[in-house]
């Protein structure tokens, strides 16, 4: 099969492009030929070494690469529920590997059928996972109750993106977004359901006093400071990432206690594996928001040979929506 390796960790030039046997699947696993595989801000943090000490995370030489989407090539023994050549949007195991080839091993638990729905696979792997995702977030983490307030800051982020869609069919009240100056006007054009979305360095004046039950952080650093002045009494301050870089940003947790608020981490590749009961339900909301146009993200289609590129723009934010690779 055709894969992109990293060789070690370090600059995007580190991604190269070889041959590597095709992988058969163990019991309990799909064997996905893949179509399509999203690239995201994780697997960056990975390939740079941030994450080279922590357990579980890979190694070099790896390939890189969590979401896929594709057909079934082959399954495992006891696998039941799932047919050669059906059409299937895959989420990675946890070990954060596998996505950028032409064949993904998926544990037959992180697999999800696209059968019978009318969705384009580019889109499957851009919204579907990070969708799934935010279901289990608002639900679990953020307790998100019906017509509760939300904003999502990095309005058009690649996981950011599924937030309003799954917000909307948990019945929020009022959805708003933040981006970069440099974002507004692809923020006015999109079709994601924020009532508005707003420029972050004006916060948190851009919002004339509103406060929110939710608010929804992956950018982290001063962003996430100045989210505790948004939120409403009790409110719920969700960190699922630090697209930032600021790894030494704290916040006042005398203000947290003073305001009654909820401050709270969701990893999904490490809260998934653990609350496995989850899966299910928010991969039915999933697929529902998805097809209901709810997540209807912008999408940038590159060559597999092209992941360099693709990690380069991530690491500059001259991406335009979600960057997906095809084999």
């Amino acid at each position: 099969m055709q894969a992109i390796q990293v060789t070690r960790f370090g600059e995007p030039g580190v991604l190269a492009l070889t041959e590597l046997p095709d992988p058969a699947p163990g019991p309990g696993q799909v064997a996905i030929d893949v179509t399509h595989a999203a690239v995201g801000l994780i697997d960056v943090y990975i390939r740079q070494g941030l994450y080279k000490d922590r357990e579980g995370l890979p190694q070099p030489p790896y390939v890189p690469g969590l979401e896929v989407a594709g057909t079934v090539r082959a399954l495992g023994e006891g696998v039941t529920g799932f047919a050669l050549g059906e059409k299937v949007v895959s989420l990675s195991s946890g070990d954060g590997q596998g996505g950028y080839a032409s064949v993904f091993i998926a544990d037959q638990a992180s697999v999800v059928s696209t059968e019978g729905h009318s969705i384009d696979p580019a889109l499957a792997v851009a919204a579907i996972p990070n969708a799934l995702m935010a279901h289990v977030a608002l639900t679990r983490a953020g307790r998100l109750s019906e017509g509760e307030s939300v904003l999502v800051h990095g309005a058009l982020g690649a996981l950011s993106a599924a937030f309003p869609g799954i917000a909307r069919q948990l019945g929020a009240a009022r959805v708003v977004g933040t981006v970069r100056a440099e974002r507004m006007a692809a923020a006015a054009a999109t079709k994601l359901p924020y009532d508005t979305v707003v420029d972050s360095a004006r916060l948190p004046d851009a919002l004339d006093g509103e406060k929110f039950d939710v608010i929804v952080d992956p950018v982290g650093g001063l962003v996430r400071t100045r989210s505790l002045d948004l939120l409403a009494p009790s409110g719920r301050l969700l960190l699922v990432g630090n697209a930032s870089g600021d790894w030494n940003h704290g916040i006042d947790g005398n203000r947290i206690w003073y305001g009654n608020f909820t401050v709270t981490g969701f990893n999904s590749g490490g809260y998934l594996p653990t609350h496995p009961e989850t899966f299910a339900p928010a991969a039915r909301a999933a697929l529902k928001a998805v097809a209901d146009g709810l997540a209807d993200v912008e999408i940038e289609t590159l060559a597999l040979a092209d992941a360099a590129t693709a990690h380069q723009r991530l690491e500059d934010h001259s991406a335009n929506g979600r960057i997906v690779l095809t084999p």
